[in-house]
């Protein structure tokens, strides 16, 4: 007889805080990575490739990598811990592209580290970028599909009824598209900031940086407000729902990061920046068990604690923090 695997290992609220927190240290993650990728290649910078600003983040990407695939690993374990159904029958419509995924990391990793090896004189470090930022655009957009596919049972049902190939892109794009185009927007807000905190000193790459935030963040906020109007039948309980409360104080806080930022506040707008990531965090929350009320309710499942399981995750958590502050003091501390 097979064991029960319909469980949660730990209480819900345990698994939803753990899931927050790992999230948005992915995004920030993410979001430096691919922000930054996107500035330097279309930012304004004179004599670009010999410019130390744009060299300090060529050398920083690699890292950004395994920063964002380290903490990206733990919030997808969490998710598919409590929607194991939901993700494994979307990823299985869309199983090619979802298994993509792991090349498109592996040539993006690779072309990072080829950019931070090349000598800035020899001009490939831009064709590089350009491939590494093609397979991240290609990670980001399937990761969009899948899990808002996984919050429609009835959508991969018929699909999967219809076609079984695994080549199956999610076609309901308009519940996504902008959903994905606010995370990229996103990432190019949070990459001008780091852009104007490690450039702050360089008077041209702060104002890249801060432009890059401005209009960032224009672009992330209009998106993020397409999206939330095509909620459609949705629209009404989400406006009932705490989410709405989260929404208007990440917009808030988003604002007054962007002040403090044009003031070179850079801890006072970060942490606005942080806060306003959270609330985003938990609003996708939200807006998941809203699609599936009726179909399921993650607190009705059987709790089955297994805490020698987690206090290993913590343990190794924390060390990992520990390892990627000691990193970037190496990189950012006195240097011979």
């Amino acid at each position: 007889m097979l064991p029960d695997s319909n469980f949660l290992s730990a209480p819900l609220w345990l698994i939803s805080l753990l899931h927050v927190v790992t999230l948005t240290f992915h995004l920030i993650a993410m979001n430096f990575l691919v922000g930054g990728v996107i500035i330097i290649l279309f930012g304004k910078f004179e004599d670009k490739w010999n410019h130390p600003t744009v060299q300090k983040f060529v050398k920083l990407f690699p890292n950004a990598m395994a920063a964002t695939v380290s903490f990206g690993v733990a919030p997808l374990l969490f998710v598919q811990l409590v929607y194991p159904k939901q993700i494994y029958s979307a990823s299985i419509v869309s199983g090619w592209f979802w298994l993509m995924i792991v090349t498109a990391v592996i040539i993006s990793y690779y072309f990072l580290y080829a950019s931070s090896f090349t000598k800035k004189t020899d001009g490939r470090q831009m064709p590089y970028l350009v491939v590494s930022l093609i397979g991240l655009l290609y990670v980001s957009f399937i990761y969009s599909s899948v899990f808002s596919m996984a919050e429609k049972p009835d959508l991969y049902q018929q699909l999967y009824a219809a076609n079984q190939s695994g080549l199956v892109i999610n076609p309901d794009i308009g519940s996504y598209i902008f959903r994905w185009l606010h995370m990229i927007f996103g990432a190019v807000t949070v990459g001008g900031f780091f852009v104007a905190l490690l450039g702050k000193d360089n008077s041209q790459a702060f104002t890249v940086g801060k432009n890059f935030y401005l209009w960032g963040m224009v672009a992330a906020i209009s998106t993020g407000f397409a999206y939330m109007l095509g909620l459609g039948d949705y629209l009404r309980p989400f406006m009932r729902s705490p989410g709405i409360w989260l929404v208007t104080v990440g917009f808030f806080l988003s604002l007054g990061s962007l002040h403090f930022l044009f003031k070179k506040k850079f801890m006072l707008s970060g942490l606005m920046l942080l806060i306003s990531f959270v609330a985003m965090v938990v609003t996708r929350h939200i807006v998941r068990l809203m699609y599936l009320e009726g179909f399921y309710d993650p607190s009705t499942m059987t709790v089955s604690p297994q805490w020698s399981v987690f206090i290993v995750f913590l343990i190794l958590f924390i060390l990992m923090l520990a390892t990627v502050v000691y990193m970037f003091r190496l990189y950012f501390g006195k240097q011979e």
